[in-house]
């Protein structure tokens, strides 16, 4: 790697002194320049250290998409310590598990939540006035991240991801898209997720504009794209699909987009969006495990409509396991390993591959292409959902004697986590049982996590490690003998309420 930065802090300050007063974060409610993002997370980092924040420390941030996530995130890479991203949506058995299990020492957060926060928590205001920023150089192999997601059969674990992760994510989609001096990265996403991070450095490397929307809306993406003048984005998920269904507007042509980079493009109805939108859709393949892993070529009209994720950046190396075809993954960027979670660590890892869990294959062109999963997760539009997570919120319930849960199908989400429930005894299997569970789950995890179809079974089938043996509930209807639960409010739209509100109306 030839740049001149090693580090988030250092690549902050590079940007800083060559962009100088160019326009880098535009929110709603506020712009910031380059200089004016480094010279805030400086103070902030400061603060920071004031408080007795020290390297190593690890620092939650739970907040919406406000100037304040970005800054916060460079801030406390500065202090030399880690962040731990946290969804807003969570509540208390997501975030007491993410806050125990990390070790963080506080919270950076908005009035709002702080109600919800178990432990120490600071509102930026709290964190106003005048500060030095301390004299600390984290280095490239330090963490800068426990990044949590959800696992196959556990609960959320994080993702030790480093400082030269993150600036390696960001060289390669920079390169990749070809970064020019007239680009505006837009992106909807919340910043707790991976993407509005690696697209924020990104945008630091190129002395370009990063466009956050406050949220994902259907009916207002493509105005926004308009307004702002963007260039590029990345979408995933249902939002290709929420956006498809949207009407044809006369000015869905009138834009400056020349590129979206999207995770799962639906093959038949790739040339679709290109022609409605005028731009072309490309695949980015990858993980928080392991960063981008594979991309479709900006040229590679070839691939659309075919499925075919692409090729590996210059560094990695992908290939299809011969005896389970699963889509194994090695170099760098990759993770450190999961955190509390050495045995993890080990079997994602072995042989010096990452197992993406992915089952895929590889076309004539040398292409791979995605064909299922082995992880035991339910995958609801852009949430990974672990079903043991789920689960083990479901058991805690005073009806429960044991539960299962999978993935159902779902023509806008994707999946849907649906929980089948041994009940215990003098418990009856009707509606208002399983609205009952739908509201207990509800109260203790995020709204996209809770099941939106409850079954009742006398019994499971067990495997030799009496685990449930969850290949023979995988029918082909999944909703036969279960009740929805959506009428509750179980199922929220995750990334998209609002759209989501639209379609329905």
């Amino acid at each position: 790697m030839t740049d001149p930065y090693r580090t988030i802090p250092e690549l902050v300050r590079h940007a800083a002194q060559r962009y100088g007063g160019r326009e880098f974060l535009r929110f709603p409610e506020a712009s910031l320049s380059f200089a004016e993002a480094d010279a805030e997370s400086d103070r902030l980092a400061g603060a920071l250290a004031a408080k007795g924040v020290r390297p190593g420390d690890r620092v939650a941030i739970m907040m919406e998409n406000v100037p304040g996530w970005p800054l916060s995130w460079l801030a406390v890479l500065k202090a030399g310590a880690i962040t731990v991203p946290v969804n807003v949506r969570y509540r208390a058995a997501d975030l007491e598990h993410m806050l125990r299990d990390s070790g963080a020492v506080v919270t950076l957060t908005t009035p709002e939540h702080v109600p919800h926060i178990p432990g120490p928590a600071y509102t930026l205001d709290a964190l106003a006035g005048p500060a030095v920023p301390p004299d600390i150089s984290p280095g490239a192999d330090d963490i800068a991240n426990f990044q949590y997601t959800s696992g196959t059969t556990g609960f959320p674990k994080a993702c030790l991801l480093t400082h030269d992760y993150w600036i390696r994510c960001a060289r390669i989609v920079a390169d990749h898209v070809r970064l020019r001096d007239d680009d505006v990265m837009i992106i909807a996403q919340a910043y707790s997720y991976m993407d509005p991070q690696w697209t924020t450095l990104m945008c630091l490397i190129g002395g370009i504009p990063h466009v956050v929307l406050p949220r994902f809306s259907a009916s207002g993406f493509w105005p926004a794209v308009r307004e702002h003048g963007a260039t590029l984005t990345y979408v995933l998920g249902t939002m290709p699909l929420l956006l498809h269904k949207q009407p044809p507007h006369p000015l869905d042509r009138e834009n400056r987009m020349r590129l979206v980079l999207c995770s799962g493009i639906a093959p038949n109805l790739h040339r679709t969006f290109e022609e409605r939108w005028g731009a072309p859709w490309r695949e980015l393949y990858g993980s928080t495990e392991s960063g981008p892993d594979l991309l479709a070529a900006v040229d590679a009209a070839d691939t659309v409509g075919t499925g075919a994720m692409g090729l590996p950046p210059d560094g990695k190396e992908v290939k299809i396991d011969e005896s389970t075809g699963e889509i194994l993954v090695r170099g760098t960027p990759m993770m450190k390993g999961y955190w509390n979670h050495p045995e993890a660590t080990a079997e994602a890892l072995r042989g010096g591959w990452y197992h993406t869990g992915d089952l895929g294959f590889q076309d004539e062109h040398g292409y791979i292409h995605h064909s299922g999963r082995l992880k035991d997760m339910v995958r609801r539009g852009g949430e990974n959902i672990s079903c043991a997570e789920v689960e083990r919120v479901l058991g805690e319930h005073p009806a429960v004697l044991n539960t299962a849960v999978v993935p159902v199908p779902d023509d806008l989400w994707g999946e849907l986590p649906k929980a089948f429930v041994q009940l215990r005894p003098d418990h009856p299997a009707s509606r208002e049982t399983a609205v009952s569970l739908a509201e207990h789950a509800r109260e203790r995890l995020a709204r996209f996590k809770v099941p939106a179809f409850v079954e009742f079974v006398d019994g499971f089938r067990l495997t030799p490690s009496a685990r449930v043996e969850k290949r023979h509930l995988l029918r082909p209807d999944q909703r036969a003998g279960a009740f929805a639960v959506e009428a509750v409010e179980a199922v929220e739209a995750v990334e998209a309420v609002e759209a989501v509100e639209e379609e329905r109306s």
